[in-house]
């Protein structure tokens, strides 16, 4: 393939986002293109002094349709596919004159959904027809045209201008990046279309955040990849304030401890360790907070995941940094005096996300690939579905109910089979990720044991029924007050039975929470 330059002699621009647009135009003209615009763009430019080509003046048919329709015609599309070289003859012959710079951004689609006064008819008058087949055209032939659909790429337009055209290696890359940004496009609507349900051919789009430096192990290759408009209160956008580059398995901790950090509303830390929470606690502050996670496995917090659900004050990013190597601290937002303490630990990686609503917005759906396919369900964000029932003769106290609803919000952060033993809102002991749940529950107690917890008055979570009472058997050995589960096991009446004998409250939430 030729390496040539290709100087435009003729620009299309036509955009919805009018940012840049005038110091564009005002490159095209020093560099002797004509322009043909459209509408708003025709507009903006007239309006700068500069002399655009209307694009109805150019075609001789006018727009009609209240706009519908205005590029789709033969001038339009002929002038950006004809093959130079090839079709120069059809070209004279029907007067078509070649394009060879096609600039156009599309309608707001997105953005339109996320009004609050959107309407069918509204999202539907925001798809755009004409911008994506011009914005086609011109990558399909990128061999001759230079296609920009990103007003951050109009510096390297105005540069090419200058050092005399573009070269085949930057149309190639810019018709490469249009096809994923009009596939992602069209996603958004097929997206919009189906609504609630699962839709027969599932379109993904999300762009690449972040190239790191290996996946999950050393030899495998990985980037974050995020979604067009992140969510609020998600790593879909977030600022790095120090620290080395994120990795694969930071993005994933991280992510694993800020969900959980997000179900919880007094002030909390999360400590997460290898995708499962090890520590977490409330506290009457931030600091409280953070030492009671801290002391809920001191070992395993090495080289942990903190995030925080209130902004870092100095005192807590003190202790943190005094106690503990840390991979990431992720917060709201970091006092400055915080982040000053944060420097003596100069690689641990310091995120803020910034405040996030009482309600987060929903998940949507998550996905899991498995070999050949994709397994996708909607999120799970539903503590538990009607009221909490007492299954029990002895209902909990007001201080056991209190740490049952704490212990089950962690319960649901913690890998299947997942057993949280909790005290005072302070995890105490968590068994995670046994093939047997009562093994789980031998280790929460373990690991209570490891820390110098007393477990006698502490709760009990488990993240699906018990299918046999063996749990709750060794649970009372230990000193298990009350216990929170789903139940739905067919030795339900056996497990109740096995509480009632031993004097422990259970509290039925009929909502699992298997985390696989």
């Amino acid at each position: 393939m030729s390496e040539s330059l290709v100087m435009p002699r003729r620009a299309l621009l036509s955009v919805s986002d009018k940012s840049g647009i005038v110091e564009l135009g005002q490159a095209l003209a020093a560099a002797g293109v004509e322009i043909l615009s459209t509408g708003g763009t025709h507009r903006a430019l007239a309006a700068a002094g500069l002399s655009p080509v209307e694009v109805s003046a150019h075609t001789g048919a006018p727009e009609m349709m209240d706009g519908r329709v205005k590029t789709l015609h033969p001038r339009i599309h002929g002038g950006i596919l004809g093959r130079r070289g090839t079709d120069d003859g059809v070209m004279a012959e029907h007067d078509i004159a070649p394009i060879d710079l096609v600039v156009v951004n599309l309608y707001p689609f997105q953005a339109t959904l996320a009004r609050a006064d959107v309407t069918d008819e509204l999202a539907i008058e925001n798809i755009d027809i004409g911008g994506p087949a011009m914005l086609r055209s011109a990558a399909k032939n990128h061999r001759d045209v230079w296609v920009v659909v990103d007003p951050h790429d109009y510096d390297a337009v105005a540069a090419a201008l200058q050092a005399g055209g573009s070269d085949y290696a930057a149309r190639r890359a810019a018709a490469r990046k249009t096809y994923a940004h009009t596939a992602a496009y069209d996603a958004a609507i097929a997206a919009w279309f189906a609504g609630d349900e699962l839709p027969d051919t599932l379109n993904l789009s999300y762009r690449k955040s972040i190239e790191m430096r290996y996946g999950e192990n050393p030899h495998q290759q990985a980037a974050f990849y995020v979604e067009d408009r992140p969510r609020v209160g998600t790593l879909g956008s977030f600022d790095q304030h120090q620290g080395k580059a994120l990795s694969y398995n930071n993005i994933a901790d991280t992510d694993a401890a800020l969900q959980c950090v997000q179900a919880l509303t007094d002030p909390a830390c999360v400590i997460v360790k290898h995708a499962n929470p090890c520590g977490v606690a409330t506290g009457d502050d931030l600091r409280d907070a953070y030492r009671r996670a801290f002391a809920g496995d001191r070992t395993s917090a090495f080289g942990g995941i903190i995030a925080l659900n209130r902004p870092c004050d100095a005192q807590t990013m003190a202790e943190i940094v005094g106690n503990q190597f840390a991979e990431v601290i992720i917060a709201p937002a970091f006092a400055e005096d915080a982040l000053e303490a944060a420097k003596q630990k100069k690689n641990v990686r310091v995120l803020s996300i910034g405040d996030w609503p009482a309600q987060l917005p929903s998940m949507g759906r998550t996905l899991k690939h498995v070999a050949g396919g994709l397994l996708v369900q909607d999120a799970d964000e539903t503590e538990y579905t009607g009221e909490l029932r007492v299954a029990t003769k002895r209902e909990p106290s007001a201080d056991e109910l209190a740490d049952l609803e704490f212990a089950w919000r962690v319960v649901m952060y913690v890998k299947s089979n997942a057993i949280v033993y909790a005290k005072e809102r302070q995890t105490i002991g968590i068994g995670a990720g046994q093939m047997s749940r009562v093994v789980s529950a031998r280790i929460a107690n373990m690991k209570a044991a490891e820390e110098g917890f007393e477990v006698a008055g502490a709760v009990m979570a488990s993240d699906a029924f018990f299918p046999f009472r063996d749990s709750i058997d060794a649970a009372a050995e230990v000193g298990i007050r009350a216990v929170i589960q789903p139940g739905g096991s067919m030795r339900d009446a056996e497990v109740i039975e096995a509480a009632d004998e031993h004097g422990i409250a259970m509290v039925l939430t009929c909502t699992r929470h298997f985390r696989h």
